[in-house]
């Protein structure tokens, strides 16, 4: 019994580390896309885009109130 249990670990384990390889790669290149987009189109001159970024939450907030 004890050999199915150490072998469904492993899988286990292989299973989660391909997801979040899988989740990684997904999530950084969001935030590429994200990024560049708000450099072409939402950032104003003098703004960097962690700025814009802030600058377009704070008035989506101010919007949703």
């Amino acid at each position: 019994m004890s050999k199915i249990v150490n072998a469904n670990k492993k899988v286990e384990a292989a299973v989660i580390n391909g997801y979040k390889k899988i989740e990684d790669t997904v999530v950084n290149g969001y935030q590429k896309i994200e990024d560049k987009f708000v450099d072409t189109f939402l950032k104003k001159d003098d703004e960097t885009i962690e700025e814009a970024k802030e600058r377009l939450k704070k008035e989506q907030e101010k919007l949703n109130k």
